[in-house]
């Protein structure tokens, strides 16, 4: 497979990268910074630089001609304002997927958040209830898209420990559990080899079941 990640340096990113290049895929990674470069090609992974805020389809289309799948793992990063949630996590998860279908590229997996369908706490702050938002409107911006194979994932809390290749997977609500990053990136590179989940929308947290066999479940 060749799959383009937009936002390639960020901790899930990576993760994906190297385990997609470990498994022979071609991985092409999309960052906004150039001196990120060295750190994504440690993955595997060719590197495109393109500023998601700034770009429009026209330029990041050209990077994912001949592709299979994009994976939307970007985010405003924490210390970000309300305006730039909006701006990358809704923004730019529309503008890959109209690079996408300008590149003919279907396949597309939008990393989410758990509680995106409840109204956000405000006592969390002014950035929190953006983040949130932002990121229920691109799920419902990309379901909207009839040129999509779309699958959204809703991980819960995320942690740096150590995967061990077990989780909950579900097209239902699950109560809220901590998902290792690790565990998180073994889920997507699992759903880019499972075309049958296009069209669902998954949560995930911490759990018992074995990855292959929770993305299988999700199929049935």
């Amino acid at each position: 497979m060749r799959t383009v990640i937009a936002g390639g340096h960020g901790k899930i990113a990576l993760r994906l990268a190297t385990l997609l290049a470990n498994r022979g895929d071609e991985v092409v990674s999309v960052v906004r910074n150039p001196d990120h470069r060295a750190d994504v090609e440690a993955t595997g992974a060719a590197v495109a630089v393109v500023d998601l805020e700034q770009a429009v389809p026209g330029d990041l289309a050209p990077h994912l001609k001949g592709a299979d799948a994009v994976v939307f793992a970007a985010g405003a990063g924490p210390g970000s304002t309300a305006e730039r949630k909006d701006t990358v996590d809704r923004a730019a998860a529309e503008l890959l997927a109209e690079a996408a279908a300008q590149a003919g590229v279907r396949r597309y997996l939008l990393i989410s958040s758990t509680g995106v369908d409840q109204e956000p706490d405000p006592d969390r702050g002014e950035v929190w209830v953006a983040y949130i938002r932002a990121k229920k409107a691109a799920e419902d911006a990309l379901r909207a898209r009839p040129d999509l194979d779309l699958t959204i994932v809703r991980p819960g809390p995320l942690t740096d420990d150590p995967g061990i290749g077990r989780v909950a997977l579900s097209k239902d609500h699950l109560d809220r559990t901590e998902i290792t990053r690790d565990d998180t990136a073994a889920v997507l590179a699992t759903l880019l080899q499972a075309p049958g989940t296009a069209g669902l929308t998954l949560e995930l947290m911490g759990g018992d079941t074995d990855i292959l066999e929770a993305v299988a479940a999700v199929q049935d």
